[in-house]
């Protein structure tokens, strides 16, 4: 099996396993009160990732030997996502479901910044095509991921915004009212 074939059977599992996780703790989240939020864009995730890997399959040559240094690169990626998913446990989706009534994740990447998920994937997604010298497959599809993400965090943050002020309200009514600076991390 060539280096590309095992990488795309890797990226493909990696990513049903995770549809799996998400869908279960969607499941969760939804029976515990929570509400999904942006749920009109979510298919377009699939497109875009789905068409970067079959675009891979399609147009990289399969005995294209990677570089090296860039597969050592995707695969810290993985730890990071790993680090990401552990970070949020339960609450980690692919959906942006969100409980009013509970904190935001402030533990492991998300002290350090906002949407880490979002920064391993844009990562990815240049990383993989790049380590078999397909820029063209980086290029594009880092721009529409680009293009999704922005309108994504923007109405991520529109709720987690709403569910930081609701709890900053319930914590002290009267500073809270005030309250117009909101950094908020899923």
């Amino acid at each position: 099996m060539t280096p590309l074939a095992w990488l795309l059977g890797f990226v493909v599992l990696q990513r049903l396993a995770e549809l799996a996780l998400a869908q279960r703790n969607t499941r969760r989240l939804l029976a515990r009160g929570g509400r999904e939020v942006g749920a009109g864009h979510y298919p377009l995730f699939f497109l875009l990732h789905g068409s970067w890997l079959l675009a891979m399959a399609l147009t990289v040559p399969w005995s294209t030997e990677p570089s090296w240094f860039l597969i050592a690169v995707f695969f810290a990626l993985q730890g990071l996502r790993v680090w990401v998913v552990a970070s949020l446990g339960p609450f980690w989706t692919t959906r942006i479901i969100t409980l009013d009534d509970t904190p935001l994740v402030r533990r492991g990447p998300y002290r350090l910044l906002n949407h880490p998920n979002y920064w391993v994937v844009a990562g990815e997604i240049a990383v993989l095509p790049l380590a078999f010298g397909a820029w063209p497959i980086a290029l594009v599809w880092s721009v529409l991921n680009a293009l999704l993400l922005r309108h994504r965090v923007r109405v991520e943050n529109a709720a987690l915004a709403a569910r930081d002020r609701s709890a900053a309200a319930m914590a002290d009514p009267g500073r809270a009212r005030g309250t117009t600076s909101i950094t908020p991390r899923p």
